[in-house]
């Protein structure tokens, strides 16, 4: 087993949500060698043709991670592995929100303005295995009409991509969302918290509502505030400098001032420390990926091992 590999602990927890063969399309390449080629890429961003020959054909680990990534599969498996951990009571319900600025390498550029083509499922697991369901795959990966369909935009770091998340109290990432690095942090708040999908092992409901939220000033806005308050779901964010002056003008009419828990607010800093797990993958410190989509699985599968590891 090689630095960054699998191993078998690890990879036992995975085999089960594996896509297999339908026997009507090939074999697949075995698994396990293929997805430590993928998390050995993401962990050096290495170029796909110079990933060593214990792994494989480069062409076969490249295109699984681009299919894996476009049907849905590197987030089914990231949701099955929450769902261990919510079942044994390993994770903690006070999560933040906040994003990162990827910079983008040379080579993230240049993607075709039409969109990708719909994903080519090679095989599929029969008989209903459970989770495998869990969410719904895309007809088609999202995309195309030049940078801004890829996630990729302009900020003052240049060239940039923005990667807005969301962390348990245990500081791994529980869902992700990829834009332009000029979007605002607010823009994504809404998609952010939807995405959390957390499946029963059992019978019933996925879990997608936190006990409580912590998050910066860059969220202290009505429609924020507005969302929580519909959902039911208790938060701790800072009052913004002009917006309490605001309130403060208007008297009585200003209304009351919102709460705010300093004791809560000190946890806020786990999305920052699951910000730094994640960029410890030099793949998704910098971007490489041409596909806004592509590069959203290569963050997703870095997610995935932090959860196993952790």
């Amino acid at each position: 087993m090689g630095r960054g590999d699998l191993t078998d602990a690890e990879w036992e927890r995975l085999r089960p949500f594996l896509p297999v063969s339908n026997r009507r399309c090939g074999r697949w390449r075995d698994h396990r060698q293929v997805i430590d080629g993928i998390l050995h890429r993401v962990r050096t961003g290495v170029q796909w043709r110079d990933l060593p020959e214990r792994f494989g054909p480069w062409k076969t680990v490249c295109e699984r991670h681009r299919l894996w990534s476009a049907d849905g599969t590197w987030e089914r498996l990231l949701q099955q592995v929450q769902a261990a951990a919510d079942a044994a009571g390993e994770i903690d319900w006070d999560i933040s929100v906040d994003s990162t600025i990827v910079r983008a390498h040379q080579h993230a550029a240049g993607a075709r303005t039409e969109p990708p083509p719909a994903p080519a499922s090679k095989g599929g697991r029969g008989g209903g295995t459970p989770g495998r369901n869990a969410m719904a795959e895309p007809g088609r990966p999202p995309g195309g009409g030049g940078a801004g369909g890829e996630g990729l935009g302009r900020s003052r770091g240049g060239f940039t991509s923005k990667v807005h998340l969301s962390a348990d109290g245990r500081c791994r990432p529980l869902s992700l969302v990829v834009t332009g690095g000029q979007r605002a942090d607010c823009t994504q708040f809404s998609p952010v918290l939807e995405k959390i999908r957390v499946p029963r092992t059992g019978p019933g409901r996925p879990r997608k509502k936190p006990d409580s939220l912590a998050a910066d000033r860059a969220y202290s806005n009505g429609p924020c505030r507005e969302y929580l308050r519909r959902r039911g779901i208790r938060h701790t964010i800072p009052e913004k400098t002009d917006s309490h002056a605001a309130r403060l003008r208007k008297g009585s009419r200003g209304g009351r001032p919102p709460g705010f828990d300093e004791d809560r607010y000190k946890k806020r800093n786990t999305v920052e420390r699951a910000i730094n797990r994640l960029k410890q993958s030099r793949a998704v410190a910098t971007r490489y990926d041409k596909r806004g989509y592509v590069f959203l699985g290569t963050a997703t599968a870095t997610a995935l091992v932090i959860w196993l590891r952790t």
